[in-house]
């Protein structure tokens, strides 16, 4: 993207300044009733100085577009926590502190969220209309037809806000892939860099292939043509690696999950009370008789449900719900096999298919998490049948119980929730849940968060 993206580059640093400026003048209107009253130069020189050079630490300007926005949020609310700090600092030190209260302070941040958020959500969705009208592909040219180089091809073609178009394969034998076209042998590397408008080179070669890997790379060197490696690493896909040099020798380093660091283990506990407690006392006060009241309004049985789960290394849990099937519902069937719930599911009541779809039949499983046995964020816990049921025939199933299950989790915000109707479907999952694990960070505890608000708010589709 390099390439045919210098103008969105730009456009993003100076749309944030622009931002600020519009945060910084609409909140000297709302403030003092006009614009000139508290205008100060240098406030708002070192609120956009500050603001860039803060960025290179929070990585605010890393290419996000194919991740989901919730994501970029939680960056934006990173930098602005970062810029209160030096901010504030400057303003005793310039003594500008007696013109500008706390208040005005915090209600000039929240408008730089505001503007900021807002403008970078416009700029994301003009970058994806250009992407899905095939303006600003990336040209890519893939070297070799290994299950990496399939894998590849599917997840760039299907996925068009990545930004790039396979537009040939060359293998030393001839080789086609779901109708990449086919350019012929390696040796056509130098003819085809040198006649085609090729962006980047994907070399996807056996790990044995070291000599045409070799040969590709110096042809691509030559005709000044990015290069990217991609390795035979897929018993590691799950796992967080890092590459580094002994030497002029790179080494893959499996890194120790962050969970298994006290020190994280506490912020995510310490996250998990207060979070739970403020939902009891905010949302929980009011919503939870509400629903109660509906719950026993809408059939006959207990306002919650209460099932058996399987929690951290294995262990037995009973996790709770708002009940939201008949009582007479069974969660096997005659042949002894557990039923999920499935769309239009004549077991489920009126207002069950609402909490369903608003995830609200989970709110009691905050007094799980502040009993210790989940978490606000983790695996989703399956029912015993379902875990018994699937430990046998997916990958790494039971890996999902290295941590504390959750109520929300990375697989639930992309879209791996409800019903798993096949092995696949499951698989994904567990693939979701393994690398959450091995890539845990606080920030992303608060990103699920976030998106599971937004799924609610807009509703999920797979929530029945």
């Amino acid at each position: 993207m390099n390439k045919k993206l210098p103008t969105y580059t730009i456009t993003r640093y100076l749309a944030d300044a622009l931002a600020i400026a519009l945060a910084y003048l609409f909140n000297l209107l709302i403030f003092f009733g006009n614009i000139k009253s508290g205008f100060n130069f240098l406030f708002l020189f070192l609120s956009i100085a500050f603001w860039y050079l803060l960025s290179q630490f929070s990585k605010l300007y890393s290419d996000r577009r194919s991740n989901k926005f919730s994501e970029e949020i939680i960056f934006i609310s990173y930098n602005i926590l970062l810029l209160s700090i030096l901010l504030s600092s400057a303003m005793y030190f310039f003594e500008l502190k007696p013109n500008y209260t706390t208040r005005f302070f915090s209600e000039y941040l929240i408008y730089i969220f505001v503007f900021v958020a807002s403008i970078k959500y416009f700029l994301r969705k003009s970058i994806h209309a250009a992407l899905y009208q095939g303006r600003l592909f990336d040209k890519i040219l893939l070297v070799g037809s290994t299950p990496s180089a399939i894998n590849y091809y599917e997840t760039v073609s299907k996925y068009y806000y990545y930004g790039y178009e396979c537009v040939g394969l060359i293998d030393e034998k001839p080789s086609k892939i779901n109708g990449c076209t086919y350019y012929g042998k390696i040796d056509a590397l130098a003819n085809i860099l040198k006649t085609q408008p090729i962006d980047e080179v994907v070399i996807a070669l056996p790990n044995s292939d070291h000599k045409d890997i070799q040969r590709c790379m110096e042809i691509c060197d030559y005709h000044r043509t990015k290069v990217r490696i991609l390795p035979d690493l897929q018993q590691y896909a799950s796992s967080a690696i890092t590459v580094n040099n002994i030497g002029i020798m790179p080494t893959i380093s499996v890194i120790d999950l962050p969970l298994d660091q006290w020190q994280n283990k506490l912020l995510k506990r310490v996250f998990d009370i207060l979070f739970s407690l403020l939902v009891f006392f905010t949302v929980g006060v009011v919503l939870f008789p509400l629903i109660a009241l509906f719950i026993k309004l809408s059939s006959r049985g207990p306002v919650f449900f209460k099932q058996e789960r399987w929690g951290l290394n294995n262990e037995k849990i009973t996790c709770f719900k708002f009940r939201t099937m008949v009582q007479e519902s069974s969660d096997v069937d005659e042949n002894g096999k557990y039923q999920q719930a499935k769309k239009n599911d004549p077991r489920i009541t009126w207002i069950g298919s609402f909490l369903r779809q608003t995830n609200l039949d989970e709110l009691p499983q905050f007094l799980n998490v502040l009993l210790g046995n989940m978490s606000v964020v983790g695996p989703r816990p399956h029912p015993t049948p379902l875990n018994i049921e699937s430990m046998h025939t997916i990958d790494n199933y039971m890996l999902r119980h290295i941590v504390l299950p959750g109520i929300s989790g990375w697989a639930q915000v992309n879209g791996c929730r409800g019903e798993t109707k096949t092995s696949e479907d499951m698989q994904k999952r567990v693939n979701f849940d393994l690398y959450y694990i091995h890539r845990w960070t606080f920030w992303l505890d608060c990103q699920i968060i976030l998106q599971t608000i937004i799924n609610i708010l807009r509703g999920d589709q797979n929530a029945y």
